[in-house]
Parts: C-alpha cells; sequence; structure tokens
C-alpha cells in the first residue's frame, strides 16, 4: 500500500474540515480552544484576603472624611432606570405592574440624593469612559482613545459581520494595524496618570476595586499598580458558566461580538494582579461581587474607604440566575426576559450595598455614586432600552452616551435633589476627591468639574459651556444647547449632524443645513480641542458600521441613518 506523506494528509484533514465547517466555524472553534486551555488550571473558589481595617473608630463615623462607594453598570440603558419615567418594557400587559420592570433600590438613590438628568459617559465604549471617571481627563490629554479587545477580536468580529446577510455596508478591518498595536494585556492606561484612587490613598483612604478594569494588565496600569490597595479583577467575560444548572443563557445568532464572547468564555478572577493563580468566583458575578463588596465594607468600616464595584451586567453574554428569570415573568423574546433578570440583579445589588451601609451606621456619611459606563448596546436586539433617545453604545447620539447618574450623601445632599446642568464622567474624580477633601494632582490638567456644588444648592451653574467626545474621526461637541456630530466615513463625504438639544433632545431634526454658521463655530472648537492633543496611545484597526434608529436584529435598507465608528 503506498504511503501518504504528511502534508498530504495534512491537505486532505484541512480541504475535508472547511468542507465540514465554514472559515467562521474553524475561527470561533479555535478561539474556544484556546479559551479552554487558558482557563483549563482555574482553581476552586476561594476566601479573598481583603485588608482589614481597625476593630474599633478612633473617630466617629460622621466626623471622618467620607466612605465613596462608586457603583458602574456595564452597557445599562437609560430607559431600563425606572427613575427616568422608563423601566424596561416587559411587552405585559399594562395592567401587569404597568408593563414595566421597576428598579426599585437605583431609584432611591435619586428619591434619597440628587439625580443628574443630563449626564453623559465619557465615551460611546465602555474603557475610554473608565479612563475618564478614573482621571476628569479627555483622552486628548492620556491618549487613552479606544477600547482594548483581545487578540483577534477583530479580525474574527470583522468577517462574521461580513458574512451576514443584514444590508449593512463592510466592516473594514486593517489587519496591519491590528498587528502593529501593543499586545491586549498593554492596551492601557499609562502608568503616569493619576486615578482618583491614588487621590484618595494621600488622604489616608483604603481603597478597593471589585469587577471589570479594562484599562490595562501590565505592571504599572493594573489596579493594584493604580492606586487600589486591593482589587478583585475579572478576568473572563462568563457571568456563571455557561453548563452552570442556576443558569439561564441567551445567545444573539445575530450579533458577532456576542459569538465571539461566547466562544471566549471562561469563569475567572485574579486578586491583586496574581493571574497565574486565577480563581472561579463564588456564583453568579453580580451577586458573588457584591458578597466580597459587602465583606469589605464590613472589614474597613472603622477608617475611610473607597469601594469602586464595576459591574460586568449587563453587559453580553445574556446570562441571568434561574431564580431572577423566573421572578420577572413570562417576557417575550427570551433575550428580553434574560435581559430583564439580570436588570433584577443589578439592581439587588445595589439595594444590598445601601443596606450593608446602613446596617454599619455609615450610610449618614457615605457618598454613594451609580452610573453606567456607556447607553445600552443595539447588538442585544431590544428596540426601547435608550428610550427616548436615538442611538446606541458605539454611536454618540444620545442614546449612546446620556447615562444615569445618581449622588447620595445624606449628610450633605438633600433628598429628591434633581439637576439639569450637562455633567460627565470626567467630572466624577475631581467630585470624589472634593468630597474626600483630596487634592488634585500637580501640573496636570483636569478637564472634569467638582459637581458638589450644583448638589448642595451652593450653585446651579458649573460655569462650562462645552463638553467633548471623540473616538478616532468621529468626533462630537456640545455647546450650551448646540451638538455637532462630526464622522469622514463612509467614504462618500464628511457627515455632520447638528441638533438643537432644548427644543430637540431627542436629535429628530438635523439642522446642519440651515444652520451652517453654527456649524463652522462648533467645527472651530473641535479643532482647537484637537489642537493639544497627545494622539491616541494605538490605532483603530476596525470600523464598524452601527444603524442609529435599528437595532442589529433588524434589516438595513437604503436610507437607513448609520455610522461608521473606529476602534
Amino acid at each position: 500500500m503506498k504511503k501518504i506523506s504528511v502534508p498530504i494528509l495534512l491537505a486532505v484533514v484541512m480541504v475535508a474540515g472547511i468542507a465540514w465547517f465554514n472559515r467562521i466555524d474553524i475561527l470561533l472553534t479555535v478561539v474556544k480552544f484556546q479559551s479552554e486551555k487558558k482557563f483549563a488550571h482555574v482553581a476552586p473558589n476561594r476566601e479573598v484576603p481583603w485588608q482589614q481595617g481597625p476593630q474599633m473608630a478612633s473617630v466617629a463615623a460622621s466626623e471622618r472624611p467620607p466612605n465613596i462607594v462608586l457603583i458602574v453598570a456595564d452597557d445599562l440603558g437609560i430607559n431600563d432606570i425606572s427613575a427616568f419615567g422608563g423601566g424596561l418594557d416587559t411587552g405585559l400587559d399594562t395592567s401587569v405592574d404597568n408593563g414595566r420592570l421597576k428598579t426599585p433600590n437605583i431609584d432611591s438613590l435619586a428619591a434619597e440624593g440628587a439625580m443628574f438628568q443630563q449626564s453623559y459617559s465619557g465615551a460611546s465604549t465602555c474603557a475610554p469612559s473608565r479612563a475618564m471617571m478614573m482621571t476628569g481627563r479627555y483622552p486628548t490629554r492620556t491618549g487613552f482613545e479606544f477600547t482594548p479587545t483581545p487578540s483577534g477580536m477583530g479580525n474574527i468580529v470583522s468577517t462574521i459581520y461580513n458574512a451576514m446577510d443584514n444590508g449593512l455596508p463592510p466592516v473594514v478591518y486593517d489587519a496591519a494595524l491590528e498587528q502593529g498595536s501593543p499586545p491586549y494585556e498593554r492596551k492601557g492606561l499609562p502608568a503616569s496618570e493619576v486615578t482618583i484612587a491614588e487621590m484618595l490613598k494621600e488622604r489616608g483612604y483604603y481603597t478597593a476595586h471589585i469587577g471589570k478594569w479594562h484599562l490595562g494588565n501590565e505592571v504599572g496600569m493594573r489596579p493594584d499598580t493604580q492606586g487600589f490597595d486591593d482589587s478583585l479583577l475579572m478576568r473572563s467575560v462568563l457571568h456563571l458558566p455557561e453548563d452552570d444548572p442556576n443558569v439561564v443563557n441567551a445567545k444573539l445568532a445575530f450579533d458577532p461580538i456576542d459569538r465571539f464572547l461566547w466562544a471566549n468564555g471562561g469563569f475567572a478572577n485574579s486578586f491583586n494582579s496574581d493571574h497565574a493563580n486565577s480563581f472561579a468566583p463564588g456564583g453568579y458575578l453580580s451577586d458573588y461581587w457584591t458578597d466580597e463588596s459587602i465583606k469589605v465594607i464590613k472589614a474597613n468600616k472603622n477608617r475611610p474607604f473607597f469601594l469602586y464595584l464595576a459591574h460586568w451586567g449587563i453587559h453580553t453574554p445574556l446570562q441571568a440566575t434561574r431564580e431572577d428569570y423566573d421572578a420577572v415573568g413570562d417576557i417575550k423574546p427570551h433575550r428580553k426576559r434574560v435581559y430583564a433578570a439580570m436588570v433584577r440583579a443589578l439592581d439587588r445589588s445595589v439595594g444590598r450595598i445601601l443596606d450593608t451601609l446602613k446596617e454599619q451606621g455609615l450610610e449618614e456619611n457615605t457618598i454613594v455614586v451609580f452610573t453606567s459606563d456607556n447607553g445600552g448596546p443595539g447588538y442585544v436586539g431590544l428596540p426601547d432600552i435608550n428610550a427616548p433617545y436615538r442611538g446606541w453604545k458605539i454611536t454618540m447620539f444620545e442614546g449612546g452616551i446620556r447615562v444615569p447618574l445618581f449622588i447620595k450623601w445624606p449628610q450633605k445632599i438633600a433628598p429628591g435633589t434633581l439637576v439639569d446642568t450637562p455633567v460627565a464622567h470626567i467630572d466624577m474624580a475631581p467630585t470624589l476627591a472634593a468630597g474626600a477633601g483630596a487634592s488634585l494632582p500637580n501640573n496636570v490638567d483636569i478637564d472634569g468639574f467638582n459637581l458638589l456644588p450644583l448638589v448642595t444648592g451652593n450653585t446651579k451653574d458649573l460655569n462650562r459651556e462645552t463638553l467633548f467626545w471623540q473616538s478616532g474621526h468621529y468626533q462630537v461637541v456640545r455647546h450650551g444647547d448646540w451638538k455637532l456630530q462630526v464622522n469622514d466615513r463612509p467614504t462618500d463625504g464628511i457627515h455632520k449632524w447638528l441638533f438643537n438639544l432644548k427644543i430637540d433632545p431627542t436629535e429628530q431634526n438635523n439642522l446642519v443645513k440651515s444652520h451652517p454658521e453654527k456649524v463652522a463655530e462648533l467645527e472651530q472648537l473641535l479643532t482647537e480641542h484637537q489642537s493639544a492633543s497627545v494622539g491616541p496611545l494605538w490605532q483603530s484597526s476596525a470600523q464598524l458600521p452601527v444603524m442609529i434608529d435599528k437595532t442589529l436584529a433588524e434589516q438595513y435598507v437604503p436610507g437607513d441613518e448609520y455610522i461608521y465608528t473606529p476602534n
């Protein structure tokens, strides 16, 4: 019998494999294999050795600098919060809880503290927003302009996008730009940047981070080297193992990002950057991270502390506990029911934190802040999560950047305080520093403003007219009530949208043609803002088309408005 050479045998296997799988299946299979290898040695859950504060208080809690708890949701739509008159539309008859899923614990922050009615994220994607919250500085100063993605994600996601039959223009992907970028672990906030955690440590605070970071994993960029004494760090993307008996999953076949995340899988975290000894979380992430947050609060109740609880919920993959899934009722479609259950878990987390502060006698002198990193994404296929605003995460229409912001501090802020002044995530660091009596870093330009005068009644005006957003060539300015968006893709010309938000807050009437003088004025502001830019830390490798008024589950037809956004 004639022998077959190894190269020929491999070629036969490859041809057979391609006949059996398509290219996308092969790519996702490779991702899954690499993920399983990466997480093969994750240890079982173990006790986290949080630092323990003094057993007895030397000064009464009311006399110390305030404790600070910053809770950040991921991809939460503003209409998911019932305090804004919304709450996730369940699709049920209106006689059943008014057809709404309520968020009573998050709502209580508004009732018992301050609610900002024009609050903005720092960016339309997560990581730049988080960088701005931590530093109070625009990307033009830090260079942290794009959201880091794992190696190969851009290639795989663009391949899946471009194979979809939804009518959208193609994703533009440049492999050379991705290969020329730093590895994923080094795409982060430079160590030279001063975070709010570092500012508060100088004031004598114990600082703890729990959950998502997404600002780099190299030495100097990690949370425990950016000012946090302790960090329980998210190391994977699942909320529970896919086959956990208590999990309900909702996979989104129409979303390439979702398909990549399921393949990338994993269920792990690490403590203080000891990635080699990663261990499994002790349950559903929203609940487990809340459990650990409560331990931090109790262990450090006798000294000032800063707790940054950065939830992964309600980011895809959509996964809920069976208990929450059953509790929200018979919502259709399935993905909306899982999404609603995730919102319920997030709201429960806020309630448990508030209850703990009250039980420990810390409520009166603790600043509790709740926000989301950006608006809800269109790629989950739920049309009303950002209502009444247009657009989604990854766009800079109001739906992509309008976010909840609540601040509760009973010792200083009157219940039911409403603030209509436009504010943004760049204001987070200077606000928390001011509340703690901490100093802002010397010789560093801080773009954000202290918001406390707005919520304590000392002023109604920040003396600031202008806010900026940018992601590469996609640049936005709000000046007074006017907002201009400029995007030079697709390549058939520069696309612009001008809105007067005072009379058109949902951005229905593009005034570019009727107000050329206002366009010129705002373009000049963008030019001036860019003039001192340090440039992005790495180049974007993908240009993603996103429909403004439709979700990714819907079909694009010519005439539908869309933008190209880089990452």
